[in-house]
């Protein structure tokens, strides 16, 4: 039953994506089709209508479209200009100091917007001429603008982490947070090594030093936008609010900053991000309320047993399943985002990443930064694309330049995978 069942998921959710089905759409028809070889429509029908109610009747979730909100006025402008200017002080002084500044850049406004795009077209924009001005060659200074802007996705806060932890059964936010900060600046630390050894073997230059005076000038510019990550992580951690209170706060840290500090936008301007934020969480909600009903799904036709079964059959070694796990998580990451692929993909995968003794709050990391990865890498990876727009240059001549820090961050992906005291140190040494 679980083979037909599978078969009928499987070919109904591939039939009407190809027509073009919206994507909750297609998991829902798919979902129904499968059950209804195990009871009857109207049965399957009215379950799976529980199921997506539940699913959203939680507390947890009101952190989704704050957050959001936050991000979206981030993302407003003023922003950026700041911490690049903040980024260039920091890392000026490294061989390829513009390509350092790029990579910095990307990593405090992506964990701050919440968005991977955004970093990318926002720092992108600015950095990647700056670069070529400069004599950089224009496929370094698009690959290393594509293969910075992931990291946002893993340094908190970031909503990856709040919806894995609501389809994974209630896994820490926080300890998800604290283990994600420390991959992310991983890979920006990884990428910059990249992107310096580059630089010092053309001879790039460095940025003179601003002065005293303009480095605190640029310093206290720059301090009331980091300090939101300092606010909201800081206070999950310690205890002083939960992540829900968290994002609400983000909120009105984030007016503070776009509509009295920087002013960089009206207040008239607050229905535009409204807007904007309810269109983003509708469809999160939607693929949310739609995977539920998967789950349901996969749960009654025993998929994920099949599954669990089968890939089990090929090794009980955990190092062979997180091998297994990976490439697969890699694939997926290269034909869909990241929200429908932890929705669909975590009650699949984390099961079979616990028997084999797995910790939840490690496997959230480790497919994050799957999937992170598939968001520049060829064909479908969106970020890709937008960076090689950004930087005006053929998608080929960005892969070219992105294939070293391919081969890092996959070197990298493995240390995490199987060195877990990595990111699992600093949320144990916490008590999590």
């Amino acid at each position: 039953m679980a083979g037909t069942a599978s078969l009928i998921l499987v070919g109904v959710f591939a039939g009407l994506t190809a027509l073009g089905l919206p994507l909750a759409l297609a998991l829902t028809a798919a979902a129904l089709a499968a059950v209804s070889i195990v009871a009857p429509l109207d049965m399957a029908l009215f379950t799976s209508v529980q199921k997506m109610f539940a699913a959203l009747d939680s507390f947890s979730l009101l952190a989704v479209p704050f957050f959001i909100l936050s991000g979206v006025m981030m993302n407003s402008g003023g922003i950026a200009l700041r911490l690049v200017n903040f980024a260039k002080l920091t890392a000026g002084r490294i061989p390829g100091s513009l390509a350092q500044t790029n990579i910095a850049g990307n990593m405090l406004f992506g964990c701050i917007s919440g968005s991977a795009i955004a970093a990318s077209t926002s720092i992108g924009g600015v950095m990647v001429p700056m670069q070529r001005k400069e004599g950089y060659d224009a496929s370094f200074a698009a690959a290393v603008n594509i293969a910075s802007a992931p990291t946002g996705m893993l340094i908190p806060p970031t909503t990856a982490f709040i919806i894995y932890s609501l389809v994974s059964g209630g896994t820490s936010v926080a300890a998800l947070f604290l283990g994600g900060a420390v991959a992310g600046i991983l890979w920006g630390l990884v990428i910059m090594t990249i992107a310096g050894v580059y630089a010092w073997r053309r001879g790039y230059p460095t940025t003179p030093w601003a002065g005293g005076r303009e480095a605190m000038r640029i310093t206290l510019e720059a301090i009331p936008s980091l300090l939101m990550i300092v606010i909201v992580i800081g206070g999950i951690i310690f205890g002083i609010f939960t992540a829900v209170e968290a994002s609400g706060i983000a909120v009105i840290y984030t007016m503070l900053l776009t509509f009295v500090i920087h002013r960089t936008r009206p207040v008239s301007a607050f229905p535009e991000f409204l807007l904007e934020t309810a269109q983003i969480t509708g469809t999160i909600m939607l693929l949310l309320a739609a995977s539920a009903t998967l789950s349901f799904a996969m749960a009654l036709t025993g998929i994920p047993a099949a599954i669990s079964a089968l890939i089990l059959g090929v090794s009980e070694n955990p190092i062979v399943i997180l091998l297994i796990i990976n490439i697969a998580l890699l694939v997926i990451g290269c034909f869909m985002d990241m929200g429908p692929a932890i929705l669909i993909f975590t009650p699949i995968l984390l099961p079979i990443a616990q028997k084999v003794g797995i910790d939840p709050i490690q496997f959230g990391i480790v497919m994050v930064f799957n999937l992170a990865i598939g968001t520049i890498t060829p064909p479908v990876g969106t970020g890709l694309f937008v960076g090689a727009s950004v930087a005006k240059v053929k998608v080929e001549q960005a892969i070219r330049g992105l294939a070293p820090f391919y081969l890092a961050l996959f070197a990298l992906l493995l240390l995490v995978t199987y060195v877990p005291a990595l990111t699992m140190a600093l949320p144990r040494a916490l008590g999590f």
